[in-house]
């Protein structure tokens, strides 16, 4: 599909829909079928069991790319995209220092690839669209985990094609353990739950459509788990929910509906350094949070909600049963060790433009646009020309955020530690700190490319992306 193909694809879908503001996540237009819309905050709906996807060993998983139809609640069936026919796709799990030896076969009507989103893997195993696979055919992936427990994830990123069909059902958690979470006796089994959020738009037959606008894809009804109007009956103990944004571009507001504190321990690169409490949390999509929520308090039988604060939207509804309390000792405040990087040897500047462009240039995916040395920590400062917000998204390795100016001003306490995206708003100026120093991201002989994107993933695919080479030598 070529860039001119794609572009008039977006013309015909602005004329036959409205075009948002690219700053409001709003509700589009009522749905065509009322059955399908959550009610307003405070009124009676019908509720579904919320999908806690199965969870597997990484290693030795073939993944077969299909479309499938799937049970999105209450017995409403959908087509949907998906990894071996599972809506949302299995969480896959993987220790620091094992190896993971994964097939992926194409069943797709198109080309598609699939990237491991936060993984610091090489290129040959990154999933860029320069390694796309054409229908029927099948790509083999095998690396070593090299890095910190995380919750990360796996999603197409075919050029062109990413929002579509991430939007159409295709992603799912991979989840990395090492000692260090271990030791701190986290909650886990049926109490360690990945929430995958999104939104959605269904048509006349209740199937997930895709429309997108140049200014993003926002949907009409939320979803969490690929359910609409989700609960999750839970007992009178502390979770641990793995959150990730899955949405092509909408940002949520993440907050408990009676205002309780989350106790926030992680976010896009693992534990952060301290625990705190929260009460509401933005994020982007491809960011991530790791929350301790404690339901010890609340008597058999009561509900609490999870809410979206920016729309208005209740995302999923938590009904306690049981009347014994289930004893948990929180860890120590101060959860691990995070070294500051610090003295980059260089800047580079950003700037995020309309939403084609990367400092005035769209994505060529045979074009390289800067060289990284191995192993020097550089600071790399993003600015937005307008049509933000932009959740900036780096491969191959994590940086630490320190600054924000303009805009909001400030930075959040889930933007500490390790990420690899960070919410761009317009007026604002972040600045990172990245220092590609892993094994596997200078390998001599090979082509070590790598990209930076923003996940909005209607910017991605009209070219706001941009190809880096990381180099064995300084300059």
């Amino acid at each position: 599909m070529k860039r001119r193909d794609f572009v008039s694809v977006f013309s015909a879908s602005l004329g036959a829909t409205m075009l948002w503001s690219c700053r409001k996540d709003i509700i589009e237009p009522v749905a065509e079928r009322a059955d399908y819309l959550l009610a307003k905050p405070g009124a009676v709906t019908t509720r579904y069991p919320l999908k806690v996807p199965a969870t597997v060993a990484a290693n030795g998983q073939v993944l077969n790319c299909k479309t499938a139809i799937t049970d999105i609640g209450g017995g409403k069936l959908s087509n949907v995209w998906t990894y071996d026919g599972d809506y949302p796709a299995r969480t896959l799990i993987a220790s620091n220092g094992t190896n993971v030896d994964i097939s992926m076969t194409n069943h797709l009507p198109e080309e598609t690839i699939t990237h491991w989103h936060g993984m610091i893997v090489d290129h040959m195993n990154d999933g860029g669209p320069m390694l796309h696979v054409p229908t029927g055919g099948s790509y083999h992936y095998n690396f070593t985990v090299r890095q910190r427990a995380a919750l990360n994830w796996y999603h197409p990123h075919p050029h062109l094609l990413t929002g579509k069909q991430v939007n159409l059902g295709m992603a799912g958690a991979f989840i990395i353990r090492d000692g260090e979470e271990a030791s701190l006796n986290l909650p886990a089994g049926e109490f360690e739950i990945p929430l995958i959020l999104r939104d959605a738009t269904l048509d006349r037959n209740g199937n997930l459509t895709y429309k997108p606008t140049s200014g993003g894809f926002n949907g009409q009804i939320p979803m969490v788990n690929g359910t609409r109007s989700p609960y999750l009956e839970v007992k009178r103990a502390v979770y641990r929910f793995r959150i990730l944004n899955g949405a092509n571009s909408r940002i949520f507001g993440v907050a408990l509906g009676n205002n309780a504190a989350m106790k926030l321990i992680g976010n896009d690169g693992g534990l952060l350094a301290t625990m705190t409490e929260q009460t509401r949390m933005d994020i982007a999509p491809a960011e991530r949070l790791d929350l301790l929520v404690d339901f010890r308090n609340l008597d058999n039988g009561s509900k609490l909600m999870l809410r979206d604060l920016r729309s208005g939207w209740d995302l999923l509804e938590f009904r306690v049963t049981g009347t014994e309390q289930l004893s948990y000792t929180f860890p120590s405040p101060n959860l691990s060790s995070i070294v500051p990087l610090s003295n980059p040897v260089r800047e580079r500047n950003f700037s995020f433009d309309g939403m084609t462009k990367i400092n005035g240039k769209e994505f060529d995916m045979y074009r390289v646009d800067w060289e990284v040395p191995f192993g020097e920590t550089e600071l790399w400062r993003f600015r937005t020309n307008g049509n933000a917000p932009h959740p900036v998204h780096i491969h191959g390795n994590s940086f630490q955020v320190i600054s924000r100016t303009g805009g909001r001003g400030r930075l959040y306490p889930w933007e500490a530690g390790w990420k690899d995206t960070v919410l761009l708003e317009d007026g604002e100026t972040v600045e990172v700190l990245i220092r590609f120093d892993s094994e596997v991201n200078y390998m001599p002989g090979m082509d070590n490319l790598y990209l930076m994107h923003c996940h909005k993933l209607e910017h991605e695919d009209m070219g706001m992306m941009a190809n880096f080479r990381i180099v064995q030598t300084s300059y």
